[in-house]
C-alpha cells in the first residue's frame, strides 16, 4: 500500500515511500486541511476515502479482511462500537492524554472530539416558556408538525442507540412512534434542519451542538438558537467522534501515527476552533460559544459511550418505523 512520492513543503522536498489509507466519515471540508497538515508534519501521504460514517462502516464490514483501509475516522461512537471487532488494540498508554469520559474501555479506538445533542429553535416563533424540558415532551400536541429530525443521520442513530441502552427498546420505540404520530418532519441532515427553522418550515430541530455556530458565524442575526433539555435528559447526550486502527492493516505504524496526530494539541485546537466541538484532552483553548465541558457533563445523561455499539438494532427499529 505504499508508493514512492515527493511532498514539497515550502522550499524543501521530502522523499518518502510512506502512505496511510483513511476511511473518513468526517466531512472533507472540515478535515482535509488537518490531514494535509499531518502529511506536511510526517511526510506520510494520506489516501482518503470520504463518505458518511454509516456508509464507511458498512463498507468496512463488507470488505472484512480484504479492506485496504488502515484507519477508520468515524463521526460517532455508535459506529466505532459496532466495528470494534475489526480494530487493533492500541499500545498501552496511547490514550493517557484523553479525558477519562472519552476513553474506550477496550483501548480499541480513541475519541478525537466531543459533541452534544441539542435542541435548536426559532428565535422569532418560540418563547422561552415553549421550550420542552425533555425530548419526550416533543410528542405533545403543542409541538405537532413543528419539529424536524434526521433519522438517516449517524449521530441521530447513535442517540437512538443510547436511548435504547438507557431507557429500553420499548421506550425508544414509543418515542419514535410518538414523534411520527406528531408529524415530525424528516430532513436530510443537521444543517437542513437549521435552515428549515430559519425559513419558517418548522420551529424546532434535533442536531449536534456544532452546526449552528457555522450559520451564526456568517450572520450574527441568524434567527435560530440552541439549548439543552433539563439536566440528565437523554436529549442532552454527550457523543464523540473517534478513530480506530484496522486490525488487518499491514500499515499499523503509520495508522497509529495518524491517530496519535489527531490527539495532538495542534489537531485538537483546530477541531475545537474550526469544528465548534469539544477537545478530548486538557490544555486546549475552549470554544467560547459553547457551554463549558464541565457543565455539559453535569447535564448529560449517564450513558457509557462504550455501550452504544448496537447500530444494527437501531437501524431495524428505524426501518420498521418506516424512517429508513
Amino acid at each position: 500500500m505504499s508508493t514512492a512520492t515527493a511532498i514539497v513543503l515550502g522550499m524543501a522536498t521530502v522523499a518518502t515511500a510512506d502512505t496511510v489509507t483513511i476511511y473518513s466519515g468526517r466531512g472533507e471540508a472540515l478535515v482535509a486541511p488537518l490531514i494535509k497538515q499531518f502529511e506536511a508534519e510526517t511526510g506520510i501521504t494520506a489516501e482518503v476515502r470520504y463518505g458518511s460514517t454509516s456508509e464507511m462502516a458498512t463498507l468496512l464490514q463488507e470488505e472484512g479482511a480484504d479492506t485496504p483501509a488502515d484507519v477508520f475516522w468515524a463521526q460517532d461512537a455508535g459506529a466505532l462500537g459496532a466495528l470494534s471487532g475489526q480494530f487493533a488494540v492500541l499500545p498501552d498508554g496511547f490514550s493517557d492524554d484523553v479525558l477519562e469520559i472519552f476513553r474506550d474501555n477496550d483501548n480499541k479506538w480513541v475519541a478525537t472530539s466531543g459533541r452534544s445533542r441539542v435542541l435548536v429553535h426559532s428565535t422569532e416563533r418560540v418563547a422561552e416558556a415553549d421550550l420542552p424540558q425533555s425530548i419526550t415532551d416533543l410528542t405533545d400536541e403543542k409541538y405537532k408538525g413543528r419539529v424536524a429530525w434526521a433519522p438517516t443521520n449517524g449521530s441521530f442513530q447513535a442517540f437512538v442507540t443510547a436511548f435504547r441502552v438507557a431507557e429500553g427498546d420499548e421506550a425508544a420505540k414509543a418515542w419514535i412512534d410518538g414523534m411520527i404520530a406528531n408529524e415530525a418532519k424528516v430532513y436530510r441532515n443537521n444543517g437542513t434542519q437549521i435552515e428549515a427553522i430559519a425559513n419558517g418550515e418548522v420551529d424546532y430541530g434535533l442536531v449536534n451542538n456544532y452546526y449552528l455556530g457555522r450559520y451564526v458565524g456568517a450572520n450574527a442575526d441568524y434567527p435560530v438558537a440552541q439549548t439543552h433539555f433539563g439536566a440528565g435528559d437523554i436529549g442532552n447526550l454527550l457523543l464523540v467522534a473517534g478513530a480506530g486502527v484496522i486490525e488487518v492493516s499491514d500499515n499499523q505504524e503509520n495508522a497509529q501515527k495518524f491517530v496519535e496526530f489527531l490527539l495532538s494539541p495542534t489537531a485538537q485546537q483546530y477541531i475545537t476552533v474550526e469544528g465548534n466541538e469539544y477537545p478530548v484532552r486538557e490544555g486546549i483553548i475552549p470554544d467560547p460559544t459553547l457551554e463549558p465541558l464541565q457543565t455539559l457533563q453535569e447535564i448529560s445523561p449517564k450513558v457509557d459511550i462504550n455501550a452504544i455499539g448496537d447500530l444494527d438494532g437501531t437501524l431495524k427499529l428505524l426501518g420498521d418505523a418506516g424512517l429508513l
